[in-house]
C-alpha cells in the first residue's frame, strides 16, 4: 500500500472534483441553450417540428446516459475523427441535458393558463410577442425550481464520464483506490464530495419551490 494519508486522498479528489464542476456547468449551460432552441421550435415550428422534437426528447430520455456517452466516444470515431474523452462526454451530457430541460420547460409553458394565451391573441400579439411578453415570464417562475433541481442529475451524471477515461471525481477515486488499496475510505470520500456538491443545489431548489408555492397562495 502506498503511504497515502487521508489528507492526500481528499486533496487529490478535490482537484479532480474541479473537473466535475466544470463539466457539469458546461453540460447544463449548453443543454439549456440547445433546450431553449428546441422549445421554441416545438412551440412555434408546426406539427412536424413538434413531432421531431418530441422524438428527440424520447430518444435521450429513453436510453441510458452511459450508452449515449459510449456512442459519442466510439461512434464519431467510426468516421475517422479523433475524439477526445472531454469532447465526447461534453457532447453526450449536453444533448442529454437539452432533452430533459426541453421537456421540463415545455411542461412549464403548458402550465400557463389557457386564458393567458387567448387574452394575448385577442390583443393581436404575434407568436414572438406572445412568448416574450405573456407566456415565458409566467413559465419562468414555474420553471426555475425544477431546472435548478435537474442540475443535481447532471452533476451525478458526470460520474459516467469515467468509462471513457475522462478523469473527474469518480475516475480519480478509482485511480486512487487502485494505488492505496483502501477503496472504502476513498469512495466514502468520493460520496461525501458528491453530497457536498449536490446537497446545496437540492436545498436551493426546494427553497425556490416553497417560495413559488407561497406566492401562489
Amino acid at each position: 500500500m502506498v503511504d497515502f494519508t487521508l489528507w492526500d486522498i481528499v486533496r487529490n479528489l478535490a482537484l479532480a472534483a474541479r473537473w466535475t464542476v466544470v463539466l457539469s456547468l458546461i453540460a447544463f449551460v449548453g443543454g439549456g441553450l440547445v433546450g431553449g432552441l428546441l422549445l421554441v421550435l416545438r412551440l412555434g415550428g408546426g406539427r412536424r417540428a413538434g413531432q421531431l422534437v418530441g422524438a428527440y426528447v424520447q430518444l435521450f430520455q429513453g436510453t441510458p446516459l452511459l450508452m449515449q456517452i459510449f456512442l459519442a466516444y466510439f461512434g464519431i470515431g467510426l468516421f475517422g475523427i479523433d475524439v477526445s474523452p472531454w469532447f465526447s462526454v461534453t457532447l453526450a451530457l449536453t444533448l442529454y441535458a437539452s432533452a430533459f430541460l426541453t421537456e421540463i420547460w415545455h411542461g412549464c409553458v403548458m402550465a400557463v393558463p389557457r386564458g393567458q394565451w387567448e387574452a394575448a391573441r385577442s390583443l393581436a400579439l404575434d407568436f414572438r410577442q406572445l412568448l416574450l411578453h405573456v407566456v415565458l415570464p409566467q413559465a419562468l417562475r414555474i420553471a426555475v425550481p425544477p431546472t435548478v433541481g435537474f442540475l443535481v442529475q447532471v452533476i451525478k451524471g458526470t460520474a459516467l464520464a469515467s468509462v471513457v477515461g475522462f478523469v473527474e471525481l469518480t475516475r480519480a477515486g478509482n485511480m486512487i483506490a487502485n494505488v492505496t488499496y483502501a477503496p472504502f475510505t476513498v469512495f466514502a470520500c468520493v460520496a461525501l464530495m458528491y453530497f457536498v456538491l449536490c446537497y446545496p443545489v437540492s436545498l436551493y431548489a426546494r427553497r425556490l419551490e416553497r417560495s413559488l408555492h407561497d406566492r401562489r397562495r
